[in-house]
C-alpha cells in the first residue's frame, strides 16, 4: 500500500468570535447615541438613535447580497447627517464607540493553545468579520497576552468585506506568505470559515461541539474546542 504523503500546515487562519473568543456585544442604537453624546455633548440630537437604527438596516440590505461591509464610521456619519448634523471625525468616534463598549473575552484555553502553536513555528493569522477597528482588537489580544502570536490580523473592517468574499481569503493567503495548501483556517461557522476556505484551496477544521455537521465535506476536520486543535494537527502530519 502506498504511504500517502504528510500534510504540510505552515500558517493557521484563526475566526474570533466563537473560536478564540466568545461572541462580543454589538452596539444597538440606543447605546452609541449614548457613547457619541458622552463624547460629543448635545450634538447628537435625540433623533440619532432612530436614524442610525435606519443607516444600519439600508446598509445591511446593500451590503449581505455581495458580503460588502459598510464601516462604522461610515454608518455614524450617514445617520449623523440624516438627523440634521454633521460629526468632525467619524473614524475617530468609531474608535471611541468601541474603545468605551467591551470587547468580547477570550478564552484562557484558547489562547493557551494559540500560544503554545506560535511558540512551535506556526504563523498565525487572526481572520474574522468585525465592525470594530484594527487598534481595538489588538488590545482585546494584548489584554489576554496574545497579540504577539499574530503576524496579521485580517478584519472585515479593515478590508470591506465579509466572508466568504474571495477578496477576504485571497487577503489571508497573501498574509500568510505560504501556499494556500499550508494554511489551515480554523474557525465555527461552516460556509465562513470551512467551506469557504476549502474552496480557495486552504485546508479547514470546523470548532462544532455537537460534532460533524450532515452534509459536511469530508475534507474538513472537525474539533470541539481549540484545545483540541494541536491533536488534529498532530493527525494530519501523520497521515
Amino acid at each position: 500500500m502506498r504511504k500517502t504523503k504528510p500534510v504540510k500546515v505552515t500558517a493557521l487562519a484563526v475566526d474570533f468570535g466563537g473560536t478564540v473568543a466568545c461572541p462580543g456585544p454589538s452596539p444597538d442604537a440606543a447605546t452609541v447615541a449614548w457613547i457619541l453624546r458622552e463624547l460629543s455633548g448635545p450634538v447628537i440630537p435625540d433623533g440619532f438613535a432612530t436614524a442610525f437604527e435606519e443607516v444600519v438596516r439600508r446598509a445591511r440590505i446593500a451590503d449581505q447580497p455581495h458580503h460588502e461591509q459598510t464601516s462604522f464610521a461610515e454608518l455614524l456619519r450617514l445617520a449623523a447627517l440624516e438627523s440634521g448634523v454633521r460629526l468632525d471625525d467619524p473614524v475617530a468616534l468609531a474608535q471611541s464607540v468601541f474603545t468605551t463598549l467591551p470587547d468580547a473575552d477570550i478564552d484562557p484555553m484558547a489562547a493557551h493553545t494559540l500560544r503554545n502553536l506560535y511558540e512551535a513555528g506556526l504563523v498565525c493569522l487572526l481572520a474574522c468579520d468585525t465592525q470594530r477597528p484594527e487598534s481595538v482588537r489588538r488590545a482585546t489580544l494584548r489584554r489576554a497576552r496574545i497579540e504577539d502570536c499574530f503576524e496579521v490580523l485580517v478584519l472585515s473592517s479593515t478590508l470591506g468585506v465579509r466572508k466568504p468574499h474571495p477578496w477576504f481569503y485571497a487577503a489571508v493567503i497573501e498574509a500568510a506568505g505560504c501556499p494556500p495548501q499550508e494554511i489551515l483556517f480554523v474557525g465555527d461557522t461552516p460556509a465562513k470559515d470551512a467551506i469557504g476556505p476549502l474552496a480557495h484551496g486552504m485546508r479547514a477544521a470546523l470548532i462544532s461541539p455537537d460534532g460533524r455537521p450532515s452534509g459536511l465535506d469530508p475534507r474538513i476536520g472537525v474539533i470541539a474546542h481549540l484545545s483540541e486543535l494541536p491533536a488534529y494537527l498532530e493527525s494530519l502530519h501523520a497521515h
